[in-house]
């Protein structure tokens, strides 16, 4: 299977670091942890870039650090890297430590 290129920025593109709080994944069962920081990610995400959830791509460095412990320990917090395209669709990478 053929790997995608990333997109290329144009000036009209919009970028925008945010820290996720992830606390609330803490509220649902420990073995679904994880899939809810992920579920909440891309919410907070399409609510902040005014998206549907739908158009919210989460790379694969972002999904590793929300996975690293396991199911049942994800982060606290997130800093993540959104870029939201002219066509409408957004692209979130990890950013790194606080």
């Amino acid at each position: 299977m053929a790997k995608k290129q990333p997109r290329e920025m144009t000036m009209a593109d919009t970028e925008r670091v945010y820290t996720i709080p992830l606390g609330i994944v803490k509220c649902v069962p420990v073995y679904r942890r994880s899939n809810r920081a992920m579920t909440e990610i891309r919410n907070y995400l399409a609510r902040h870039m005014k998206v549907p959830a739908e158009d919210v791509k989460i790379d694969s460095g972002l999904n590793q650090v929300i996975w690293r412990r396991g199911d049942t320990k994800p982060p606290r917090r997130v800093r993540v890297r959104a870029v939201k395209f002219e066509d409408g669709g957004v692209e979130a990478e990890f950013a790194g430590e606080r």
